[in-house]
């Protein structure tokens, strides 16, 4: 057994949160409440005064107070001066683009701490690997956070839980000293492949169920969803090296539940529109800004699951409806329709 002990100097005490988001400023305001210095980046300068000067970010998440301690900025050196772990809050597909303007500002050594979840467009990479490719960094230095954690509920100071992914089990310590707090929980976990994958997937899944919501399906069709949405999350991990019990957890059922059943979550909400008739368009102008992971994982995904000859008719389905403009009532019967088998085929 690898014992959860970790040198007090290493923990780190001062943090750069780069995103403004809803989960860049909820992982922020756990971190302050945990008992670290943090400054975050917002790419809006008034976003970084609000928050800063008015203690809110009242485009993310409104009525909710930030510690008084939380410093913000809109110049990106500024948060990463002196920082010894650096959070990355920004969309999966914007990770690369962001990562290549601030990688001579990072620290050369610390936690690289990724709160996306998603697999990048074009080079099917999970986002650990976009972190090591663009800025050189060892793979033992990236902790991707995953787990039921609507930005919200835990703004709110809700009881959450979470799981820090790492190839390096100290490094995953460190940083859950760094963000253990009275509401939030965080576990570790040395499965990086397959927490990230948990994480990514179920966007997907999520979308799926938000859409037979809008058709004005029940609690069976749901559970339906979310079940064997696992199982082809869980048959990808499999193909990609990931530990079976990962799925089990909190990055795998825990983290799916919670996006596929909540109505803070954007996916979600975003099938659900999807289902009610509305065109992609429509749906995305309806989320006011905010970023449905899916809509574009769903692509890189099917086309990774393709690469690797693994079967993902959900998947499938919401690239079709999203970026093939399909009817939703028609996917579906296609796949009720498909061959019968076994349940653990």
């Amino acid at each position: 057994m690898v014992p959860d002990v970790v040198a007090e100097e290493i923990v780190p005490q001062r943090i750069a949160v780069l995103g403004a988001g809803s989960w860049g400023t909820s992982f922020a305001k756990v971190l302050c409440d945990a008992g670290r210095d943090v400054t975050m980046w917002a790419r809006r300068a008034e976003v970084a005064a609000e928050i800063a000067e008015g203690g809110s970010n009242e485009r993310y998440l409104p009525g909710v107070r930030l510690p008084d301690g939380l410093s913000a900025t809109s110049d990106p050196g500024r948060a990463l001066d002196g920082a010894e772990a650096v959070v990355l809050a920004v969309p999966s597909q914007q990770l690369r683009t962001n990562l290549t303007g601030w990688r001579d500002l990072l620290p050369a050594r610390g936690a690289l701490i990724s709160l996306a979840k998603g697999v990048e467009l074009g080079t099917l990479k999970r986002m650990s690997e976009v972190i090591t490719e663009v800025t050189g960094a060892d793979e033992r230095r990236v902790v991707a956070v995953a787990g039921p954690n609507l930005a919200r509920e835990i703004a709110e100071e809700q009881p959450s839980a979470a799981v820090l992914a790492c190839t390096d089990h100290e490094r995953a310590v460190s940083v859950q000293r760094a963000a253990f707090n009275s509401y939030f929980r965080p576990y570790t976990n040395t499965d990086l492949v397959g927490c990230e994958l948990g994480g990514a997937c179920k966007n997907v899944i999520a979308m799926a169920c938000g859409v037979a919501s809008g058709l004005g399906y029940g609690t069976n069709t749901m559970a339906t969803l979310i079940t064997r949405g696992l199982a082809e999350i869980a048959r990808l991990g499999a193909k990609l090296g990931a530990d079976s019990l990962t799925f089990a957890g909190l990055a795998g059922v825990g983290d799916l539940v919670a996006t596929c059943s909540s109505p803070l979550s954007r996916n979600r909400t975003f099938g659900e529109r999807l289902g009610r008739g509305e065109t992609v368009e429509q749906a995305q102008q309806a989320s006011g800004g905010q970023v449905a992971e899916g809509v574009k994982s769903c692509s890189s995904i099917r086309e990774l699951a393709i690469e690797r000859g693994v079967d993902m008719p959900l998947t499938d389905a919401m690239h079709r409806l999203c970026h093939e403009r399909r009817d939703p009532r028609r996917i579906g019967a296609e796949l009720l329709g498909r061959a019968k088998k076994s349940e653990w085929d």
